[in-house]
């Protein structure tokens, strides 16, 4: 059962990532300024107004949770591995689908506690589309006012899995080699963390990414898709966890549902750990 605290903390991290996603929309159909980060990613004014709402209203939420978001990463490790829970925030994950305008992005809000995800929230604005998750009470998807509905990862078939993948995805030779061993299988294409969420609901079998992310990538998706019956992992099939180095570079991962199947065998030899 789910303490009072907790709870308060669900619904108020629903209600800020719909908060970021209003500021989001009200940015959306205007010619936004495109700047480079150091890592050569793109960064928008919507990206910088939605982490300071975050920021702000994960602050008066609860003072005593430290917040870690991207755009405010370069909290030595020093201090951060003294967190033993934390907020950990992408404020506008798919900064590139923002700009096509294509939709598919989202703002990712996760309580890690020990290096586990416990808590998460996935708000797409432009789908009116919610999804969340918290340990022990199962993960949930709410479109627009609509009542939210309960959701499960499926099991995958033995032939022809679904796919989910990037409509224009950066890292296609490890990817295209993973899904040539696949064999038949069918593609449903979305951007950001919403790909994680496509498996929790059971309209795709799994999402590999052989291809750099970084912690707040996968924090808040991670809860989601565990509460949903399925998982987040590594190419050794470990479960990610947070916060335990210097560097906040994920290894390349998979998520996936129920089945038997072992995803690392499809891997090349080049891509295997």
């Amino acid at each position: 059962m789910l303490s009072e605290k907790n709870t308060d903390r669900l619904q108020g991290i629903i209600s800020i990532a719909r908060h970021a996603g209003e500021k989001i929309l009200e940015l959306y159909d205007t010619d936004p300024t495109v700047t480079a980060k150091e890592d050569n990613t793109p960064l928008t004014e919507a990206d910088l107004a939605a982490n300071q709402i975050i920021i702000e209203q994960l602050s008066a939420l609860d003072r005593s949770v430290p917040i870690l978001t991207e755009e405010s990463c370069g909290i030595p490790f020093t201090e951060r591995n003294e967190w033993n829970t934390y907020w950990l925030v992408d404020p506008l994950d798919g900064t590139r689908e923002f700009i096509k305008r294509n939709g598919e992005f989202s703002v990712n809000i996760a309580l890690i506690e020990n290096g586990v995800s416990v808590m998460g929230v996935v708000h797409a604005p432009v789908l009116n589309v919610t999804y969340w998750g918290c340990r022990g009470m199962g993960a949930w998807k709410q479109q627009a006012d609509e009542a939210p509905q309960k959701i499960h990862v499926r099991t995958a078939p033995k032939k022809c899995v679904t796919v989910a993948r990037s409509r224009a995805p950066l890292n296609g030779g490890p990817v295209n080699r993973f899904l040539d061993k696949l064999g038949d299988y069918k593609v449903v294409s979305m951007g950001s963390a919403l790909k994680s969420c496509l498996v929790a609901e059971g309209r795709a079998d799994v999402y590999a990414k052989l291809g750099p992310t970084c912690e707040w990538d996968t924090g808040a998706a991670q809860c989601i898709v565990e509460e949903a019956g399925g998982h987040i992992t590594d190419t050794k099939m470990k479960d990610l966890r947070y916060n335990t180095k210097e560097s906040l570079l994920n290894p390349h991962f998979f998520v996936f549902g129920e089945g038997d199947h072992n995803w690392s065998d499809y891997l090349e030899n080049e891509s295997k750990p």
